[in-house]
């Protein structure tokens, strides 16, 4: 179980997504493409069957952490819950046309990110502490990319698809972290997000936000832990926004 304050923000994170997806299917079935009769910078894109690029973005990563049935039977541990933290990512962008409307994405990725598992324990036993785990993950995501019809040099568009990644900087085959909870270096996560397209005479501006949760369990449980007894299952959180620089 998470804070109500973090559920609160992914709520609000998804609701601005869809909020954009909304709009994306309203401009497609709403507005008429632009014809080669006017001279638009996103038709000499449109010809390109494929085209590459970089992307810059700004995240923030948590845990879904589930206490175990173990939670209300220790006498020392009140609460564990996510805290959120900051990072950046820094990747390429492969994007491959399929069709007017569709793109097939790969974008490798390196993310810095900060999560943490805060403790709490009961009223004059032990102050509260974090669990602090810094990553450097390699990423790599796969994205199927739809676009909306475009209006002047604007297109707006919905993503989704899966991410596997690793954490090179992990800690949990070292012995300093022997007497931590350990999080399993490698996860995969579904994606989805929406974004805008920018056209202009040599490149192409992408702002996007983009959500990803994880699908697999990252806890490493041990059983001689405290901290690791109280927790059953930790997923992996996170909101991303990015901006790419493709042409």
């Amino acid at each position: 179980m998470q804070g109500t304050n973090t559920r609160n923000l992914f709520h609000l994170h998804i609701t601005k997504i869809a909020i954009i997806a909304i709009l994306a299917f309203f401009v497609s079935n709403n507005l008429e493409a632009q014809t080669s009769k006017g001279n638009y910078n996103f038709l000499e894109f449109q010809a390109k069957p494929y085209y590459f690029g970089i992307t810059l973005g700004y995240n923030s990563s948590n845990f879904k952490v589930f206490h175990s049935s173990q939670f209300i039977l220790n006498d020392s541990i009140s609460s564990a819950k996510s805290v959120t933290g900051p990072g950046f990512n820094l990747g390429i962008v492969s994007n491959l046309k399929i069709g007017d409307y569709f793109d097939f994405r790969f974008l490798p990725t390196l993310s810095f990110a900060e999560r943490n598992i805060g403790y709490s324990a009961p009223r004059d036993f032990r102050p509260a502490y974090n669990r602090k785990i810094e990553s450097v993950f390699v990423e790599l995501p796969f994205h199927i990319r739809y676009k909306s019809a475009p209006y002047n040099d604007i297109r707006l568009f919905m993503i989704a698809g899966v991410k596997y990644s690793f954490d090179v900087a992990s800690d949990s085959r070292t012995r300093q972290a022997d007497e931590l909870v350990k999080i399993a270096p490698t996860d995969f996560a579904f994606e989805y997000g929406a974004g805008v397209q920018f056209f202009f005479p040599y490149f192409i501006f992408s702002p996007e936000i983009k959500v990803s949760h994880g699908i697999s369990n990252i806890l490493i449980f041990d059983n001689n832990l405290d901290q690791s007894n109280v927790i059953e299952k930790v997923l992996s959180r996170a909101l991303t926004i990015s901006l790419h620089f493709e042409g």
